[in-house]
Protein backbone atom coordinates (compact mmCIF):
# COMPACT_ATOMS: atom_id res chain seq x y z
CA UNK A 1 0.00 0.00 0.00
CA UNK A 2 1.46 3.57 -0.84
CA UNK A 3 1.45 5.81 2.17
CA UNK A 4 -1.21 8.24 1.33
CA UNK A 5 -3.72 5.12 1.07
CA UNK A 6 -6.09 4.81 3.45
CA UNK A 7 -8.72 1.82 3.98
CA UNK A 8 -12.19 2.48 5.64
CA UNK A 9 -14.80 -0.20 6.12
CA UNK A 10 -17.64 -1.04 7.98
CA UNK A 11 -20.74 -3.73 8.66
CA UNK A 12 -23.73 -3.99 10.35
CA UNK A 13 -25.54 -5.47 13.29
CA UNK A 14 -28.43 -7.62 12.70
CA UNK A 15 -31.79 -8.64 14.54
CA UNK A 16 -33.15 -12.35 14.04
CA UNK A 17 -36.83 -11.91 13.31
CA UNK A 18 -37.47 -15.77 13.56
CA UNK A 19 -35.46 -19.20 13.80
CA UNK A 20 -32.83 -18.00 15.47
CA UNK A 21 -30.36 -20.15 17.02
CA UNK A 22 -31.09 -23.06 14.17
CA UNK A 23 -28.46 -21.50 12.47
CA UNK A 24 -26.33 -23.74 14.88
CA UNK A 25 -28.23 -26.63 14.04
CA UNK A 26 -28.52 -26.85 9.97
CA UNK A 27 -32.13 -24.83 10.25
CA UNK A 28 -33.52 -21.43 8.89
CA UNK A 29 -33.60 -18.16 9.75
CA UNK A 30 -34.91 -14.52 8.62
CA UNK A 31 -32.85 -11.67 9.53
CA UNK A 32 -32.26 -8.39 8.93
CA UNK A 33 -29.36 -5.60 9.19
CA UNK A 34 -30.04 -2.84 12.25
CA UNK A 35 -29.13 1.08 11.67
CA UNK A 36 -26.16 0.87 13.79
CA UNK A 37 -22.48 -0.39 11.99
CA UNK A 38 -19.02 -1.10 13.62
CA UNK A 39 -16.13 0.95 11.65
CA UNK A 40 -12.36 0.35 11.13
CA UNK A 41 -10.22 3.38 9.82
CA UNK A 42 -6.92 1.67 8.41
CA UNK A 43 -4.06 4.22 7.61
CA UNK A 44 -0.46 4.04 6.69
CA UNK A 45 2.25 3.69 9.51
CA UNK A 46 5.51 2.59 10.89
CA UNK A 47 4.96 -0.66 12.29
CA UNK A 48 1.50 -2.13 13.37
CA UNK A 49 -0.82 -0.03 15.58
CA UNK A 50 -4.37 -0.86 17.06
CA UNK A 51 -6.42 1.76 18.39
CA UNK A 52 -9.63 2.04 20.21
CA UNK A 53 -11.67 3.83 22.77
CA UNK A 54 -8.24 6.44 23.07
CA UNK A 55 -6.11 3.35 23.75
CA UNK A 56 -2.87 1.76 21.58
CA UNK A 57 -1.68 -1.68 21.49
CA UNK A 58 1.45 -1.90 19.41
CA UNK A 59 2.14 -5.66 17.70
CA UNK A 60 5.48 -6.05 17.23
CA UNK A 61 5.38 -10.36 16.63
CA UNK A 62 3.55 -13.86 17.73
CA UNK A 63 4.09 -12.80 21.38
CA UNK A 64 1.76 -9.71 21.39
CA UNK A 65 -1.14 -11.85 19.53
CA UNK A 66 -1.27 -13.75 22.93
CA UNK A 67 -5.48 -12.72 24.48
CA UNK A 68 -4.98 -10.40 27.41
CA UNK A 69 -8.73 -9.56 28.14
CA UNK A 70 -9.08 -6.48 27.11
CA UNK A 71 -9.93 -4.07 24.09
CA UNK A 72 -7.36 -5.87 21.89
CA UNK A 73 -8.20 -9.65 21.94
CA UNK A 74 -10.56 -9.30 18.88
CA UNK A 75 -8.38 -8.06 16.50
CA UNK A 76 -5.46 -10.17 17.79
CA UNK A 77 -7.15 -13.36 16.55
CA UNK A 78 -7.95 -11.78 13.48
CA UNK A 79 -3.99 -11.11 13.29
CA UNK A 80 -3.08 -15.03 14.17
CA UNK A 81 -5.77 -16.11 11.85
CA UNK A 82 -3.87 -13.91 9.11
CA UNK A 83 -0.93 -15.48 10.84
CA UNK A 84 0.65 -12.24 11.41
CA UNK A 85 1.10 -10.95 8.12
CA UNK A 86 4.04 -7.88 7.22
CA UNK A 87 1.87 -4.60 7.88
CA UNK A 88 3.18 -0.88 8.55
CA UNK A 89 -0.57 0.36 9.38
CA UNK A 90 -2.70 1.58 11.95
CA UNK A 91 -5.52 0.08 12.97
CA UNK A 92 -8.49 1.87 14.32
CA UNK A 93 -11.59 0.81 15.12
CA UNK A 94 -14.62 1.45 16.80
CA UNK A 95 -18.62 0.35 17.01
CA UNK A 96 -22.08 2.04 17.31
CA UNK A 97 -23.40 -1.15 18.28
CA UNK A 98 -23.94 -2.14 22.08
CA UNK A 99 -21.51 -5.02 22.60
CA UNK A 100 -22.76 -8.06 23.87
CA UNK A 101 -26.06 -7.01 22.98
CA UNK A 102 -27.21 -9.53 21.26
CA UNK A 103 -27.14 -7.82 17.77
CA UNK A 104 -23.98 -8.97 16.64
CA UNK A 105 -21.75 -6.46 17.82
CA UNK A 106 -18.48 -8.44 18.37
CA UNK A 107 -19.10 -10.43 14.69
CA UNK A 108 -19.59 -6.72 13.03
CA UNK A 109 -16.09 -5.42 14.20
CA UNK A 110 -14.70 -8.98 13.46
CA UNK A 111 -16.00 -8.73 9.68
CA UNK A 112 -15.27 -4.88 8.98
CA UNK A 113 -11.44 -5.43 10.49
CA UNK A 114 -11.27 -8.90 8.54
CA UNK A 115 -12.03 -7.23 5.37
CA UNK A 116 -10.53 -4.13 5.85
CA UNK A 117 -7.18 -5.47 6.58
CA UNK A 118 -7.53 -8.01 3.51
CA UNK A 119 -8.13 -4.74 1.68
CA UNK A 120 -4.92 -3.19 3.02
CA UNK A 121 -3.02 -6.44 1.30
CA UNK A 122 -5.15 -6.43 -1.61
CA UNK A 123 -7.63 -9.32 -1.07
CA UNK A 124 -11.12 -8.86 -2.11
CA UNK A 125 -13.22 -12.15 -0.86
CA UNK A 126 -16.79 -12.35 -2.20
CA UNK A 127 -19.00 -12.76 0.49
CA UNK A 128 -19.40 -16.32 0.99
CA UNK A 129 -15.58 -16.87 1.57
CA UNK A 130 -15.04 -13.52 4.22
CA UNK A 131 -18.70 -15.04 6.43
CA UNK A 132 -17.03 -17.98 6.65
CA UNK A 133 -13.68 -16.71 7.66
CA UNK A 134 -15.40 -14.66 10.18
CA UNK A 135 -17.26 -17.11 11.80
CA UNK A 136 -14.46 -19.29 11.74
CA UNK A 137 -11.98 -16.73 13.60
CA UNK A 138 -14.82 -16.14 16.24
CA UNK A 139 -15.29 -19.90 16.85
CA UNK A 140 -11.58 -21.63 16.48
CA UNK A 141 -9.71 -18.00 17.56
CA UNK A 142 -12.01 -16.31 19.98
CA UNK A 143 -13.26 -19.51 21.37
CA UNK A 144 -17.19 -18.57 21.09
CA UNK A 145 -19.64 -21.47 20.63
CA UNK A 146 -21.79 -19.51 17.92
CA UNK A 147 -23.91 -20.04 14.95
CA UNK A 148 -23.46 -18.31 11.14
CA UNK A 149 -26.22 -16.12 11.30
CA UNK A 150 -24.16 -13.39 12.44
CA UNK A 151 -21.44 -13.86 10.42
CA UNK A 152 -23.55 -13.95 6.96
CA UNK A 153 -25.56 -11.17 8.20
CA UNK A 154 -22.59 -8.82 9.11
CA UNK A 155 -21.40 -9.28 5.69
CA UNK A 156 -24.06 -9.71 3.51
CA UNK A 157 -26.46 -6.94 4.99
CA UNK A 158 -29.74 -6.25 4.12
CA UNK A 159 -32.94 -8.47 5.05
CA UNK A 160 -32.46 -12.21 4.44
CA UNK A 161 -33.83 -15.57 4.63
CA UNK A 162 -31.09 -18.26 5.17
CA UNK A 163 -30.57 -21.38 5.24
CA UNK A 164 -27.93 -23.41 6.55
CA UNK A 165 -28.76 -27.09 6.11
CA UNK A 166 -25.62 -29.49 6.16
CA UNK A 167 -23.74 -27.04 8.51
CA UNK A 168 -25.06 -28.31 11.98
CA UNK A 169 -21.36 -30.03 12.78
CA UNK A 170 -18.78 -28.01 13.27
CA UNK A 171 -16.01 -28.86 10.65
CA UNK A 172 -12.51 -27.23 9.01
CA UNK A 173 -12.72 -24.71 7.00
CA UNK A 174 -12.02 -26.44 4.09
CA UNK A 175 -14.90 -29.40 4.88
CA UNK A 176 -17.56 -26.30 5.52
CA UNK A 177 -20.68 -25.94 2.96
CA UNK A 178 -21.61 -22.66 2.00
CA UNK A 179 -24.81 -21.13 3.32
CA UNK A 180 -27.52 -20.13 0.97
CA UNK A 181 -28.74 -16.80 1.28
CA UNK A 182 -31.70 -15.48 -0.15
CA UNK A 183 -32.37 -11.39 0.00
CA UNK A 184 -35.93 -10.06 0.53
CA UNK A 185 -35.79 -6.91 0.78
CA UNK A 186 -36.78 -5.98 -2.98
CA UNK A 187 -40.03 -7.88 -1.57
CA UNK A 188 -41.01 -6.52 1.56
CA UNK A 189 -42.53 -3.08 1.61
CA UNK A 190 -43.01 -3.03 5.32
CA UNK A 191 -41.00 -4.34 8.12
CA UNK A 192 -43.39 -3.02 11.24
CA UNK A 193 -40.81 -4.65 14.09
CA UNK A 194 -39.19 -2.62 17.28
CA UNK A 195 -36.06 -4.13 19.12
CA UNK A 196 -35.89 -3.34 22.79
CA UNK A 197 -32.45 -3.97 24.78
CA UNK A 198 -32.29 -4.80 27.90
CA UNK A 199 -29.61 -3.20 29.04
CA UNK A 200 -28.05 -6.55 30.55
CA UNK A 201 -24.80 -7.41 28.73
CA UNK A 202 -24.66 -10.90 28.16
CA UNK A 203 -22.17 -13.98 26.64
CA UNK A 204 -23.92 -15.34 23.32
CA UNK A 205 -22.07 -18.55 24.21
CA UNK A 206 -22.68 -19.04 27.65
CA UNK A 207 -26.32 -18.97 26.59
CA UNK A 208 -25.57 -21.21 23.97
CA UNK A 209 -22.75 -23.97 24.80
CA UNK A 210 -25.22 -25.80 27.24
CA UNK A 211 -28.25 -26.44 24.94
CA UNK A 212 -25.65 -27.31 22.23
CA UNK A 213 -24.36 -29.64 24.18
CA UNK A 214 -27.29 -31.27 25.05
CA UNK A 215 -28.33 -31.13 21.49
CA UNK A 216 -24.83 -32.86 20.55
CA UNK A 217 -25.66 -35.53 23.26
CA UNK A 218 -28.85 -36.22 21.38
CA UNK A 219 -31.92 -35.02 23.77
CA UNK A 220 -35.14 -36.35 22.09
CA UNK A 221 -36.36 -32.46 23.32
CA UNK A 222 -33.65 -29.95 22.14
CA UNK A 223 -33.27 -32.15 18.86
CA UNK A 224 -37.09 -31.94 18.11
CA UNK A 225 -37.27 -28.20 19.08
CA UNK A 226 -34.64 -27.26 17.05
CA UNK A 227 -36.35 -29.34 14.17
CA UNK A 228 -39.60 -27.40 15.09
CA UNK A 229 -38.12 -23.67 14.67
CA UNK A 230 -36.54 -24.48 11.80
CA UNK A 231 -40.21 -25.39 10.20
CA UNK A 232 -41.19 -22.27 11.99
CA UNK A 233 -38.55 -20.50 9.86
CA UNK A 234 -39.61 -21.66 6.78
CA UNK A 235 -43.25 -20.87 7.12
CA UNK A 236 -42.82 -17.72 8.56
CA UNK A 237 -40.88 -16.57 5.30
CA UNK A 238 -44.14 -17.16 3.18
CA UNK A 239 -45.67 -15.55 6.31
CA UNK A 240 -43.59 -12.20 5.54
CA UNK A 241 -43.74 -11.66 2.14
CA UNK A 242 -47.75 -12.16 2.09
CA UNK A 243 -47.82 -9.57 4.82
CA UNK A 244 -49.36 -12.29 7.13
CA UNK A 245 -48.41 -10.69 10.57
CA UNK A 246 -51.00 -12.38 12.27
CA UNK A 247 -49.56 -16.03 11.41
CA UNK A 248 -46.42 -13.81 11.88
CA UNK A 249 -46.70 -12.94 14.67
CA UNK A 250 -48.08 -16.75 16.73
CA UNK A 251 -44.69 -18.02 14.85
CA UNK A 252 -42.52 -15.71 15.99
CA UNK A 253 -44.06 -16.62 20.20
CA UNK A 254 -43.89 -20.18 18.95
CA UNK A 255 -40.44 -19.85 18.65
CA UNK A 256 -39.50 -17.46 21.15
CA UNK A 257 -41.85 -20.48 23.83
CA UNK A 258 -39.62 -23.37 22.56
CA UNK A 259 -36.35 -21.25 23.27
CA UNK A 260 -37.51 -19.99 26.43
CA UNK A 261 -38.53 -23.43 27.49
CA UNK A 262 -35.19 -24.85 26.76
CA UNK A 263 -33.69 -22.37 28.68
CA UNK A 264 -32.25 -20.05 26.45
CA UNK A 265 -34.35 -16.87 27.56
CA UNK A 266 -33.98 -14.96 30.74
CA UNK A 267 -35.71 -12.94 33.44
CA UNK A 268 -35.10 -9.13 31.98
CA UNK A 269 -35.81 -10.79 28.06
CA UNK A 270 -39.26 -12.21 29.80
CA UNK A 271 -40.28 -8.60 31.18
CA UNK A 272 -40.07 -7.13 28.33
CA UNK A 273 -41.19 -9.76 26.04
CA UNK A 274 -44.44 -9.47 28.32
CA UNK A 275 -44.74 -5.95 28.55
CA UNK A 276 -44.88 -5.61 24.71
CA UNK A 277 -47.10 -8.49 24.11
CA UNK A 278 -49.92 -6.62 27.09
CA UNK A 279 -49.72 -3.48 25.08
CA UNK A 280 -50.88 -4.98 21.80
CA UNK A 281 -47.69 -6.82 20.19
CA UNK A 282 -48.30 -9.72 17.42
CA UNK A 283 -45.29 -11.08 18.54
CA UNK A 284 -42.57 -11.18 20.36
CA UNK A 285 -38.99 -12.98 20.67
CA UNK A 286 -35.29 -12.88 21.60
CA UNK A 287 -33.54 -10.99 18.26
CA UNK A 288 -30.35 -13.12 19.48
CA UNK A 289 -29.02 -15.24 22.61
CA UNK A 290 -31.19 -14.56 25.49
CA UNK A 291 -29.71 -13.74 29.51
CA UNK A 292 -30.33 -10.36 28.48
CA UNK A 293 -29.03 -8.35 24.95
CA UNK A 294 -32.33 -8.11 22.85
CA UNK A 295 -35.72 -8.63 22.07
CA UNK A 296 -37.83 -7.97 18.55
CA UNK A 297 -41.46 -6.79 18.26
CA UNK A 298 -43.95 -6.99 15.78
CA UNK A 299 -45.86 -4.32 16.04
CA UNK A 300 -48.55 -2.86 13.01
CA UNK A 301 -49.57 0.39 14.39
CA UNK A 302 -47.50 3.60 12.74
CA UNK A 303 -47.85 4.85 16.30
CA UNK A 304 -45.25 3.19 18.64
CA UNK A 305 -45.25 5.39 21.40
CA UNK A 306 -47.54 3.12 23.39
CA UNK A 307 -45.44 0.44 22.93
CA UNK A 308 -42.33 2.00 23.57
CA UNK A 309 -43.65 3.18 26.82
CA UNK A 310 -44.66 -0.04 27.65
CA UNK A 311 -40.75 -1.07 26.79
CA UNK A 312 -39.37 1.49 29.08
CA UNK A 313 -41.61 0.77 32.12
CA UNK A 314 -40.30 -2.84 31.98
CA UNK A 315 -36.63 -1.98 32.06
CA UNK A 316 -35.61 -0.96 28.18
CA UNK A 317 -32.31 0.81 28.17
CA UNK A 318 -32.53 1.88 24.38
CA UNK A 319 -35.20 1.01 21.88
CA UNK A 320 -34.17 0.30 17.48
CA UNK A 321 -34.92 -0.41 14.27
CA UNK A 322 -33.93 -2.67 11.56
CA UNK A 323 -32.98 -1.29 8.22
CA UNK A 324 -32.54 -2.77 5.08
CA UNK A 325 -29.21 -1.40 4.99
CA UNK A 326 -25.40 -2.87 3.04
CA UNK A 327 -23.86 -5.27 4.35
CA UNK A 328 -19.86 -4.89 4.90
CA UNK A 329 -18.32 -2.01 2.24
CA UNK A 330 -15.11 -0.56 1.73
CA UNK A 331 -16.13 3.11 1.88
CA UNK A 332 -13.59 4.85 0.28
CA UNK A 333 -12.84 2.32 -3.11
CA UNK A 334 -9.75 3.03 -4.48
CA UNK A 335 -9.76 4.77 -7.83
Amino acid sequence: MNSDCQIICSAPGRAGIIGNPTDMYGGSVLSCSVEMRAHVAITAAEGLTLATNDQECHINGWEDLRPRKDLFDLPRAILDYMRLPRLDCRVEYRSEIPLRSGLAGSTALVVAILKGLLAWQGEFPNPYRLAEMARYIELNHLKVVCGYQDAYMCTFGGLNYMDFRGKQFYREAEAELMATIEPLGLYVDRLPFVLGYTGVRHSSGAVHKPIRDRWLEGEPEVVASYERITEIARTSKKALLLEDWASLGELMNDNHAIQRDLGGSGESNEQLITAALEAGALGAKLAGAGDGGTIIVLWLDADTSPLEKALKQAGTSAIYRLCVGPGAIIENPSE
